[in-house]
């Protein structure tokens, strides 16, 4: 592929990524690309703020309802989704715009993805006994004595990632952060344009964070998270069903939670998550970052992306 430049925006969950995609939109040829772990899923819409069908109609969007929620998607999947999206977008003298919190992925389509050694069935066995009998957290405690970066990076409750972690380390001898860290970006030729939001009122973020989740009850998302319930085939261990308040709300229609205490641990996660995300935007090395408070800010995105455009007879070329 050609150079071609990519707009790339993230944030923590709350931050207002979305509506700065859409200001962006009226002002840019972009097409979205969407980062998030659950968007991907059809069926679960309201707790992943998935733009809705107006949004979509007036600007492309990719990489939205291409799964069923009992079916997988890794990062790997994405990094070869959103590389053939690219050059899609790119072919059509658009600019990708690269808009989503799931950092996992975007490590991965900019910096690769290790060449791990594959699953185990016996290990992850033994490993998923030893969860039932001592708990994640427990895994998680012991993968933090072997790989700190990790399990820095991991939530204590996220079975699927403390275990392939786990499982790289008992494989190989080698911690999961290692193998990451000698990775090699999966394409060459991009100049990524990288911006991250990041509010400085932490406290004005977690009241956000609260009063969304509040107005999504109020769209429906209990009765959302009800029908993926009723669904056959779909269960709590799924990793569709983990997704931050899909999680807590399955829990209620089990009847282990009242409808308030799920409500108190989904907010309670996803300020967690919130967390995490500004913990790994901390770490990393090339975004630029914004407040989203800042009206100057959009002025700083489009400069950076007028600076990088390269016109061909006219026509713009990303």
């Amino acid at each position: 592929m050609s150079e071609l430049t990519a707009l790339v925006l993230t944030g923590p969950t709350g931050s207002g990524k979305s509506a700065w995609a859409w200001r962006l939109a009226q002002q840019l040829p972009v097409e979205i690309i969407s980062v998030d772990s659950a968007q991907v899923y059809r069926g679960m819409d309201i707790g992943t703020a998935k733009p809705d069908a107006a949004t979509r109609a007036r600007v492309p969007h990719h990489l939205l309802d291409i799964r069923d929620p009992a079916e997988s998607y890794s990062a790997g999947d994405f990094v070869r989704d959103a590389l053939a999206a690219m050059r899609s977008i790119h072919e059509r003298g658009r600019l990708p715009l690269l808009v989503g919190g799931t950092m996992l992925y975007l490590r991965a389509l900019m910096r690769g993805m290790a060449e791990l050694p594959p699953a185990s069935p016996s290990l992850r066995a033994e490993l998923e006994a030893q969860a039932a009998s001592q708990g994640w957290p427990v895994l998680h405690t012991e993968l933090a004595r072997v790989d700190a970066a990790a399990a820095a990076r991991i939530h204590p409750l996220d079975a699927q990632r403390i275990q392939r972690a786990l499982e790289v380390f008992r494989l190989t001898g080698r911690a999961i952060s290692e193998w990451q860290a000698v990775t090699r970006a999966p394409i060459e030729g991009v100049r990524w344009l990288r911006f991250a939001l990041v509010p400085g009122d932490r406290v004005g973020l977690r009241r956000t964070l609260q009063e969304r989740f509040a107005s999504m009850l109020e769209a429906g998302l209990l009765a959302e998270v009800t029908a993926l319930y009723r669904r056959p085939g779909l269960h709590a261990e799924l990793p569709s069903m983990r997704s931050v308040g899909y999680r807590q709300l399955w829990a209620h229609c089990t009847g282990q939670w009242s409808l308030e205490e799920a409500s108190r641990r989904a907010i309670t996660a996803t300020c967690q998550l919130a967390k995490r995300q500004l913990t790994w935007l901390r770490g990393e090395n090339g975004f630029e970052r914004l407040d989203p408070g800042d009206e100057s800010a959009l002025q700083r995105i489009l400069a950076a992306v007028q600076g990088a455009a390269v016109h061909d007879g006219g026509r713009g070329q990303w």
